[in-house]
């Protein structure tokens, strides 16, 4: 968890972020986080971990709530090379290589580049 949110304030283009739910527990943690990125568009991150699965969502939209892309392992499209990974752009399904916060931001990053 705590490397989550070294992530976060690590990326100039975070504008602030706000943790909505935390549950820590023995064997690991739940966190949803609202990120406002600088360019006004909003960032989602729900992760759950512990010692035996990780689960992921990074969700990111206009401040209107249309999809940008979301990145996630929710065990679904199966025909995806990446699978369980795997990252929504639009209505189409991608494989995706981007499975942590630093990745996905770096990713983030470059589209706001570009």
């Amino acid at each position: 968890m705590v490397g989550i949110l070294d992530c976060l304030n690590s990326f100039s283009f975070i504008k602030r972020y706000e943790v909505l739910k935390f549950r820590y527990f023995e064997e690991g943690f739940y966190i949803k986080i609202k990120v406002d990125l600088k360019n006004n568009t909003q960032l989602y991150i729900t992760e759950y971990s512990d010692n035996i699965a990780r689960e992921y969502s990074y969700h990111w939209q206009t401040i209107d709530g249309k999809l940008i892309i979301r990145w996630d392992n929710a065990p679904h499209h199966k025909n995806i090379r990446t699978y369980p990974h795997h990252k929504h752009v639009g209505e189409n399904v991608y494989e995706s290589f981007e499975l942590d916060c630093y990745s996905i931001l770096k990713k983030i990053e470059k589209y706001l580049k570009s």
